[in-house]
């Protein structure tokens, strides 16, 4: 069985085998997947845009008529070079052609299939794991290291290191899709030009520019007590789109600032100080429910709620199948909480 797991797959990647030219990466990360195919795509021709060196090819036709693979990757460049045929999988099978080219031994022509989910027993990963000459990659969602060292891999191209408070902020937000958290982490590196580092300002400037609507609302209501009106308008920014880790962002800030705000507090200031110097250039229409939640807690409270947010956006990162629930559950809890004083 040619199925790479770990460190074999980067090593893979790196110098594909030429013994292997059949690969088939497949997974529920589509970002990871792409990437993985432009990458090996990049290394197989030397023009990824010539249409004699590099032939597309639709998994559901090819089908219809397996042979058509083994036809084409048999065909000999008129002009000599390199080939490569990259196939997007779908839900016909067309491992019959597989099973046929792997006993051949295409030579300087490399096969690349991208598929979803397939189950162990799915005629296509089985005839690429059997297959000497073929190897399947799986592409599964990047785990917290697989995140922290792209982060850092791009910081580091835009010669920018990032705030330790920045990254948990930033990391809460990626996931999923390879291609989509590198955009994200481009985009926080492009904003940040000029700078030595990123800071948490940095971050959440792009994450609210980013988000599509306003995530106030549904943060001041869960500090100040208002469990319905969260449940409502959390349906409401999840029927819009809205990544649920935007929520647990803004709202991991939101505590920040009411901790340092009640501490002022509690040392002698005064709540409208405490409020005019915590949350400077504070909307009028946010204000009645920042004083709510400022007035009902304290700072051993918000510090208890910024551990439970940060537990929060732990758990979205290992489950991110389970976000949506996690974040919902968070941020009703606070709400909850919130309506006892002290």
């Amino acid at each position: 069985m040619v199925a790479l797991r770990g460190k074999e797959i980067d090593a893979f990647l790196a110098r594909p085998d030429p013994s292997r030219p059949i690969i088939l990466l497949y997974g529920p990360d589509t970002g990871l997947v792409r990437e993985r195919a432009d990458s090996l795509m990049a290394s197989a021709v030397d023009d990824p845009n010539d249409p004699f060196s590099l032939v597309r090819m639709d998994g559901d036709e090819l089908a219809a008529e397996p042979s058509r693979l083994v036809e084409e990757a048999m065909t000999v460049p008129l002009f000599g070079g390199r080939r490569a045929i990259r196939i997007r999988a779908g839900s016909r099978s067309f491992a019959s052609g597989i099973d046929t080219l792997a006993e051949m031994q295409p030579k300087d022509c490399r096969i690349v299939i991208e598929a979803g989910e397939l189950r162990p027993d799915a005629p296509l990963r089985k005839a690429c794991e059997k297959a000497k000459s073929a190897v399947a990659i799986a592409c599964y969602a990047d785990t917290e290291r697989d995140l922290a060292r792209l982060i850092d891999d791009e910081l580091r191209a835009s010669n920018l290191t990032i705030a330790p408070d920045a990254r948990v902020a930033l990391t809460s937000l990626l996931g999923g899709d390879r291609q989509a958290s590198r955009n994200e982490i481009r985009k926080v590196a492009l904003y940040a030009h000029g700078q030595r580092e990123v800071t948490l300002d940095d971050v959440v400037a792009i994450v609210t520019d980013a988000s599509g609507m306003a995530l106030d609302p549904i943060v001041d209501n869960a500090f100040a007590g208002r469990a319905a009106d969260v449940e409502t308008m959390f349906t409401k920014a999840m029927a819009a789109g809205t990544y649920p880790g935007l929520i647990i962002m803004s709202a991991q800030r939101h505590a920040a600032l009411l901790h340092k705000a009640r501490l002022s507090i509690e040392e002698g200031r005064s709540e409208l100080d405490a409020l005019e110097s915590g949350f400077p250039r504070l909307h009028f229409s946010r204000k009645s429910l920042v004083e709510t939640a400022l007035r009902n807690t304290s700072a051993e409270r918000m510090a208890r709620v910024m551990a439970q947010l940060a537990d929060a956006a732990f758990d979205m990162r290992k489950q991110s199948s389970l976000a949506e629930v996690i974040a919902q559950r968070a941020l009703l809890a606070i709400a909850v909480n919130a309506r006892r004083r002290g």
